[in-house]
């Protein structure tokens, strides 16, 4: 088993979506493998796409298990096994205590892996973690069991890897089933997305929301507002920002934007070290997220759709201030895009992370100065 800072498909802190004993708020999806499943017209592969942390990976090891722990109906036994209501499987049922122990022979999870040279998480999955999967076919079609693969992310794929899943798609091994969860599936090839079939989820509500996070084991209390308003129904959000702080982070740099654009320097030094120290790599990208989402709620204040809930004290005001007519969201939103790639562009050449941080204060600074 993967730990966590080797696992990319989990959010620091939180449990792994194979751990995760109930799907919050997506009841259309599972239904729908279900009928397939009961109908005997399961299809081979299946595209599980929606926004980040609303459950697709959950969704998935679901799946899995219920997939390899439920005997194949029968349509022509009158008397054999009802027919499955659900996904569920106990945790007691053996195959769910191999998936939890990793050591479950006819699953196999695909994710960004580990360059042996540098030590660090890839940013693709490449081929060979794709041509891996030959050999698991190969070992595991011997039992003549079913099989499943989980890829998570399959956006995440290079080209050569994209190129050699689609052959494998377009001659599917017998009894498999490939989960591809995807965060945006434009970015998939369309050749991929034509074989397969989609799965879509939404969003949580706040209910749901908070019963998602109470299953994590997060207690959110009175920040629970402020969190479902800055995750958007992300429960895979609202846990990062509980777990990491996020609400104190992101209410420090509303207070920074408040003293554009005669910027605190001492202000934007302490949030660009906090962010940028060695091993903050967490607290960085959690940084550069709540930056956008600042700016995306600042621009459509200026364009007269202001969020209706506060995620931080003084943000209307600072808002109303700084984004006051539909010209200045304009320029708002031009700075977010260029700001946030020239911010991605010093971290993939390694730039010093709080320089970069300050970089781009200075040029949130810039933007808020009168014209």
């Amino acid at each position: 088993m993967a730990d966590e800072a080797s696992d990319p498909t989990r959010v620091p802190g939180a449990p792994h979506p194979r751990e995760t004993a109930e799907l919050v708020g997506q009841d259309a999806p599972q239904a729908a493998i279900l009928d397939a499943f009961n109908a005997g017209r399961l299809h081979h592969a299946w595209l599980i796409t929606g926004p980040r942390g609303v459950g697709k990976a959950t969704l998935a090891w679901r799946i899995a298990r219920f997939l390899l722990a439920t005997p194949d109906p029968d349509p022509d036994d009158m008397f054999g096994a009802p027919t499955p209501t659900s996904l569920a499987v106990s945790p007691e049922h053996p195959v769910a205590r191999r998936i939890e122990a990793g050591s479950e022979p006819g699953l196999k999870s695909v994710h960004r892996s580990e360059n042996e040279k540098t030590k660090r998480l890839r940013d693709q999955i490449v081929v060979d973690d794709i041509r891996a999967l030959a050999s698991f076919f190969q070992l595991s079609a011997a039992d003549g069991g079913r099989r499943v693969v989980i890829i998570d992310a399959s956006d995440d794929m290079n080209v050569n890897a994209a190129n050699a899943l689609l052959k494998m798609l377009e001659e599917p091994p017998a009894r498999t089933t490939l989960l591809l969860i995807c965060h945006q599936p434009s970015r998939l090839l369309p050749t991929i997305r034509s074989r397969c079939r989609t799965l879509r989820l939404g969003p949580l509500d706040g209910d749901q929301m908070a019963q998602a996070m109470a299953q994590a084991g997060v207690d959110p209390g009175a920040d629970g507002e402020a969190l479902a308003e800055l995750s958007a129904g992300s429960v895979g959000e609202a846990l990062r920002l509980a777990l990491l702080d996020g609400l104190k982070l992101y209410a420090d740099l509303i207070n920074l934007m408040n003293t554009m654009p005669n910027l605190d320097r001492a202000r934007a030094l302490a949030l660009a070290d906090t962010a940028g120290a060695r091993g903050s790599e967490a607290k960085l990208d959690l940084l550069y997220t709540l930056i956008d989402i600042a700016l995306s709620r600042l621009a459509r204040t200026g364009a007269g759709h202001a969020p209706l809930t506060q995620a931080a004290p003084n943000e209307a005001e600072t808002f109303a201030r700084l984004c006051a007519h539909p010209g200045q969201a304009r320029a708002w939103a031009d700075t977010a895009q260029t700001a946030l790639a020239r911010a991605r562009h010093g971290r993939a050449v390694n730039l010093d992370p709080g320089a970069l941080v300050l970089d781009t204060l200075f040029k949130l600074s810039n933007t808020a100065a009168p014209r």
